[in-house]
């Protein structure tokens, strides 16, 4: 995954500012993020030249399905569901190592485009322009009007713009930013973009925050240590396979014991906080063998979530927010990069509890010509950055879609749960998983309507031409690409009702036709990872690991309601208010 903007957030929204607000039916959750409002949407809707009520988008259909596409995507389809339909507890993490540069986009951004050909729009106005645009991102406009107002001034989903942080601190914040579904899957193209040390955008924290290792996140496939990385990955997640789901099961009952606990006494039952030791216990207990609470020399106790915390947290700082005053923001961690020194001592914990027990990692990573500091640093890495930012976003967004849902969206939920656990056993499998239609479309959606992942950098290889839906435009070779990916999941061009959760959105054989603009880990939801590209080596087991979350809920559970939210933004915190276990 690339760089987990939030993984300080719970309850992320669009603006920085506004929370979700969900205006619920029995058979929709209607998720209005405040990205745009109505206006802005319409705008968007004849600024792509299509119109929703004339039939554009998928949801409906897409104009844009060939029938190539559309059999190409249904055989990525059943080979999907075959991975997870047989009995094999591995069978979601099955990956392949083959080499391959091969990546699977709804439209070719080719030379040869029948598109008129436009000289890209905006500018950058040196060191004073990026920091007015700076400014206006976290402060004056926030995100959506960020991105709203320059797609009216300029009509075009694709501009020319700083993106944050920039100087003085980061000399360079000059992009040219992509804003719909056709321009967007362009950066997944390792054949024309360079994805080195592009994980966090126009900068990357110093590598002294992963003891001096530039880890897989910060690699290009072009690089030999990223296909050694990226196995060393494969491997971890092949080996622990059949770990996750009883670890996970084991984690999460742990979490929901805490939960009623505090319900029973009065108190507040957060979510958020227990959230980050669910996760970071469970990965730990899964991959390193060890539990991070368990006495021992190197022992993390109940610190473990909030080490890898606050690890992470001055390495995102300055792309993104954390609550503190504006002003106070601005002047430090947006114009300057914080020193590693803050958090050496989180550091230092979580690797010599890394060193000292995952000996069974080490020896993989051995065999692979990886010495041990190299892969305990891209262990740290891929379970406390990476899938730990991912759960720590990923499963409040899924809570807050469900809960708001109301009880009618949590019944059929639990009606499909236990219908499928009791054909599989009495216990949550991978194959009841895939059983589980509501609960895939759930997380699916949750995915499309707010990807963890808001970002995606490259920089162009060789002189190109992109798309967007209404123009071509010519990139040079060494121009910086970015794409803010709610925009592009969001793209009225594909979907219907683009900006409402809808719950059932992916069920059905519509879901065939729109899970290519899935695109939350750095490539289609179609695509698979390999050493050759830069998708997500967790990808499925993310995925898995969610489905399984709202099954164990739902399984336990008849229903539960959650709390108002506790602070506004990224520093938002959920907690239930009620919590009624199955009779």
């Amino acid at each position: 995954m690339a760089v987990n903007q939030l993984v300080l957030a719970s309850n992320w929204s669009l603006t920085g500012g506004g929370a979700l607000t969900v205006a619920a039916s029995s058979s929709d959750v209607q998720v209005c993020s405040t990205l745009a409002s109505a206006k802005s949407l319409r705008f968007v809707q004849e600024l792509h030249g299509q119109g929703l009520k004339n039939g554009a988008g998928v949801g409906g259909s897409s104009r844009r399905s060939s029938t190539s596409v559309a059999a190409r995507t249904r055989r990525r389809s059943r080979r999907s569901k075959r991975r997870f339909s047989d009995d094999d507890e591995l069978a979601p993490l099955r990956i392949s190592c083959v080499s391959t540069s091969e990546v699977s986009t709804a439209s070719d951004s080719g030379s040869d485009s029948k598109l008129p050909l436009k000289a890209i729009p905006g500018e950058y106005g040196g060191t004073l322009g990026a920091i007015k645009d700076r400014l206006d991102f976290f402060w004056f406009q926030g995100l959506g009007e960020f991105f709203t107002s320059r797609m009216q001034k300029y009509q075009s989903t694709v501009f020319r713009v700083n993106m944050p942080p920039g100087p003085p601190g980061f000399p360079d914040s000059r992009v040219i930013l992509l804003l719909d579904a056709k321009s967007y899957p362009v950066l997944f193209d390792v054949n024309k973009v360079l994805k080195k040390d592009v994980f966090t955008g126009t900068y990357h924290p110093s590598w002294d925050y992963t003891g001096g290792v530039r880890v897989l996140a910060y690699l290009d496939p072009s690089e030999e240590r990223h296909t050694k990385l990226k196995t060393f990955v494969f491997e971890i997640l092949k080996t622990n396979g059949r770990k996750f789901l009883p670890e996970f099961h084991k984690a999460i009952s742990e979490s929901f014991q805490v939960w009623e606990s505090n319900l029973a006494k009065g108190e507040k039952a957060s979510f958020t906080d227990e959230n980050l030791q669910f996760a970071f216990n469970f990965q730990m207990r899964a991959i390193v063998g060890r539990d991070p609470v368990a006495p021992g020399p190197a022992s993390l106790g109940r610190n473990g979530g909030a080490y890898a915390q606050k690890w992470v947290a001055p390495q995102i700082a300055p792309v993104t927010g954390l609550g503190l005053p504006h002003l106070l923001e601005e002047l430090t961690f947006h114009s300057f990069p914080l020193p590693f020194s803050l958090v050496k001592k989180e550091y230092d914990a979580l690797y010599a509890y890394l060193s000292t027990y995952a000996t069974e990692v080490v020896e993989i990573a051995t065999k692979l010509g990886i010495d041990k500091h190299e892969a305990i640093n891209n262990v740290l890495f891929f379970t406390c950055f990476n899938s730990f930012g991912g759960f720590g976003i990923l499963l409040p967004q899924i809570l807050r879609a469900i809960a708001q849902g109301g009880s009618s969206l949590q019944q059929e939920l639990v009606r499909e749960v236990r219908a499928a656990v009791n054909a599989n056993g009495g216990s949550v499998t991978m194959k009841g998983l895939e059983s589980m239609e509501l609960v895939k479309s759930v997380v699916w959606e949750s995915l499309r309507i707010n990807p963890p992942v808001p970002y995606q950098y490259g920089i162009a290889k060789s002189d190109f031409v992109i798309e967007s839906h209404k123009a071509a435009f010519q990139v040079k070779k060494g121009e910086m690409l970015a794409g803010f990916q709610p925009f592009a999941t969001q793209d009225p061009v594909i979907f219907q009702d683009p900006q409402t959760f809808l719950p059932k959105r992916f069920v059905g054989p519509e879901a065939e036709k729109l899970l290519p603009y899935v695109i939350w880990s750095n490539g289609p939801e179609t695509g698979e990872p390999t050493v050759g590209n830069k998708t997500c080596p967790g990808k499925d087991f993310v995925v898995a690991m969610s489905r399984a979350f709202v099954a164990e809920l739902f399984l336990r559970y008849d229903e539960f309601t959650l709390a108002p939210p506790d602070g506004e933004g990224i520093a938002a915190k959920i907690a239930f208010s009620s919590l009624k276990k199955a009779q």
